[in-house]
């Protein structure tokens, strides 16, 4: 049975991935915590259960057998490890780690179908900055805002309204959020790598003067 992991190393960012084939998810539960075999068990989708044994999987490899646990807005997190972030798409899981801030990390295949909901997360200047009728570069903005998403710690976040994206080169862009009461910016690093996207952010989210 093949499992395929890489890594990426950018800045003070480490990026893990796992690629994995259909697999029988009992024969590792010794990755497993006791919690995490419970809680296993909670999952009727076989496709639920291999993403989450994979992850932990990948987990055991980086942390060894520390449990993930996940905060009261469902961020995970180890004890004493700095920040971590998990993502998963099909037959492949990741978890991006920094020991200085908080991170988002997001992985999507890239698909046709992104095209069929991009009037649900383009903004009136995305629409006009970015190769909008590209369903690579759809994939990019899509997985860029689910990175700053995560990285904002807020539920209810508009993807089209207060999720903002500038690129400087194909790699790297600049993420805004806009609250109410601050507008906040982090640079993201877009990875394309085996018909998947990679996105996560390289700087901390911190309160920007950038003007829209």
């Amino acid at each position: 049975m093949i499992f395929k992991r890489n890594d990426f190393s950018i800045g003070k960012v480490s990026v893990h991935t796992l690629n994995f084939p259909d697999f029988d998810p009992t024969i590792y539960f010794d990755q497993l915590t006791d919690i995490e075999i419970e809680r296993f068990f909670t999952f009727t989708n076989s496709q639920r259960k291999q993403e989450f044994v994979a992850t932990r999987m990948l987990r055991h490899e980086l942390f060894g057998l520390n449990h993930i646990h996940y905060d009261v807005i469902g961020a995970p997190y180890i004890k004493n490890e700095g920040y971590i972030s998990i993502s998963h798409t099909k037959n492949c899981v990741g978890i991006a780690f920094c020991e200085d801030f908080k991170i988002g990390l997001d992985i999507e295949h890239i698909r046709s179908r992104i095209d069929n909901i991009k009037h649900k997360f383009l903004s009136v200047r995305e629409l006009e900055n970015f190769d909008c009728n590209s369903i690579i570069e759809l994939t990019k903005i899509w997985s860029a805002k689910e990175s700053l998403y995560k990285m904002s710690s807020k539920s209810g976040i508009n993807f089209r309204t207060q999720l903002e994206l500038e690129k400087i080169t194909d790699e790297n862009w600049r993420g805004i959020i806009i609250n109410d009461d601050s507008i906040l910016s982090a640079d993201l690093k877009i990875i394309e790598f085996e018909n998947k996207i990679i996105s996560v952010n390289i700087t901390n989210c911190e309160k920007t003067r950038h003007s829209l």
